[in-house]
């Protein structure tokens, strides 16, 4: 039995220090996961329990470039800590999840704000304006094991900072995140988690060069081409 049609590559990331890749199976999102965040998207994040959205495994872009895409005149940055799961399961405890965790690294959750402010008012769904191509500007995957609980995470766009938060901040932390997304999905090894932005998202153009940072990881630099 062969395929009739050849298959399109499998998504990957590199792994620090190494010369292996690390699989990507799914892409998983928490929304407005920093008060301060939920707070300028018009949000009050004491009474919100989490939610999730997906982009796709091959949205994962370590080029170091990001194509500004079509359809939009208001794209958005959003500097993010990954979670790479190398176990998975369903209805994990904290203590599971928090075991499931291969590494981490630094994503960038590029958005069509338009397109998105677009959907929320009409009840559609997301996709158009979080999982097109090259959406995930990424870095390679610390396979350190559980992330920092602490830490600098910020973005800058041509050298002036834009985003700056501290790991501390997220509402709900790794170990929860996994464990409430694993009562909706059957999480596996390869799935990536983007864990949510600090305040300050805004707009990028054509030409202007991104540098994102996350403690304990070397910066992540992007181009908007």
């Amino acid at each position: 039995m062969g395929w009739v049609i050849e298959p399109a590559a499998r998504a990957s990331l590199s792994v620090v220090g190494t010369d292996d890749r690390f699989p990507v199976r799914r892409v998983y999102c928490i929304g407005r996961n920093y008060a301060a965040h939920a707070i300028e998207m018009g949000h009050d994040p004491s009474r919100e329990p989490p939610f999730f959205f997906q982009k796709n495994p091959d949205n994962l872009d370590p080029s170091g470039r990001f194509p500004y895409p079509p359809m939009s005149d208001d794209v958005h940055h959003e500097v993010e800590l990954y979670l790479a799961l190398g176990t998975g399961g369903a209805e994990l405890s904290e203590e599971a999840a928090s075991r499931a965790i291969f590494g981490t690294g630094i994503a960038i959750d590029m958005t069509r704000r338009d397109r998105q402010g677009e959907a929320k008012k009409a009840g559609r769904p997301w996709e158009v304006a979080k999982a097109f191509e090259g959406s995930a500007p990424a870095g390679p995957v610390h396979a350190a094991g559980a992330p920092p609980g602490a830490g600098r995470i910020a973005l800058s766009v041509n050298g002036e900072t834009r985003q700056e938060g501290d790991l501390a901040q997220m509402i709900w932390k790794p170990a929860e995140t996994i464990a409430v997304l694993s009562r909706y999905f059957t999480l596996a090894p390869g799935d990536v988690i983007l864990t949510g932005t600090p305040a300050g998202v805004g707009p990028v153009a054509r030409g202007d060069r991104l540098q994102a940072e996350i403690a304990e990881h070397a910066p992540l630099d992007v181009e908007v081409v």
